[in-house]
């Protein structure tokens, strides 16, 4: 489903990206880790559509991802670092103006069942510049899952985040994975990649390290193989 065919990201003098080859089948929960500067979030960002690679591919169904590529841009739910959530709004304000956008049917009772599932009911109709961190970061999960994509990407999405909102969380990964979504998620939080991925792609200096799945696997394992593979190596 998604193809980055030697994907080179230049920004002014420096190189983020030098040549990154990945595939993420249909329905695949990928973790993609590394150290800072590694060009995680710059790859989820192209793949989003939110940048232009410099030179290479970017493939969502063999179709190439470009900004007039509406009904791609469609299928594709992404959380960044920002949340896009406008402060003064509610909730529900928040999410049918969204709903809107991605022409969502029926958007009512899609929208009240997404609160409830993101834990935001008694808050539903409360300012979000009245939030902590987490609850916006909750409700951003909701936006950014609205439009029922087929693929999810999520930077970073754990951060910030209390432990029953993180388990808030895994259970809408779990969910989305259990439907058949991809779902790519850039991370540093090794214990809910085990928990939640299928495969982990280790990124170091802007290109694939290594490329292994995950089953049977456990944290220390992880740990273990990420400073082998993009620390000491």
């Amino acid at each position: 489903m998604i193809q980055s065919n030697n994907i080179i990201k230049t920004i002014g003098e420096k190189m983020i990206l030098r040549g990154m080859n990945l595939e993420i089948a249909s329905g695949e929960t990928v973790a993609i880790i590394g150290p800072n500067g590694a060009g995680k979030s710059t790859w989820l960002k192209i793949t989003a559509g939110l940048l232009k690679p410099t030179e290479g591919s970017l493939l969502i169904d063999e179709e190439p991802l470009k900004k007039d590529k509406y009904e791609l841009q469609q299928i594709i739910g992404y959380l960044g670092h920002q949340s896009f959530l406008y402060e003064h709004f509610s909730p529900v304000e928040n999410l049918r103006f969204f709903a809107k956008l991605y022409h969502v049917k029926k958007p009512d009772k899609r929208i009240d069942d997404l609160i409830e599932e993101v834990g935001l009911t008694f808050f539903k109709y409360e300012p979000v510049r009245s939030f902590s961190r987490g609850m916006i970061q909750r409700l951003a999960i909701a936006r950014a899952i609205l439009h029922d994509p087929k693929i999810l990407l999520l930077d970073e999405p754990h951060t910030g985040l209390d432990q029953q909102a993180v388990d808030i969380l895994n259970k809408v990964i779990l969910r989305l994975k259990k439907k058949g979504v991809t779902v790519v998620l850039v991370t540093h939080d090794f214990p809910q990649v085990i928990k939640t991925c299928d495969r982990v792609i280790i990124l170091k200096n802007g290109r694939v390290k290594d490329d292994i799945p995950l089953e049977g696997q456990d944290v220390n394992w992880l740990y273990t193989h990420y400073e082998r593979q993009a620390i000491h190596s």
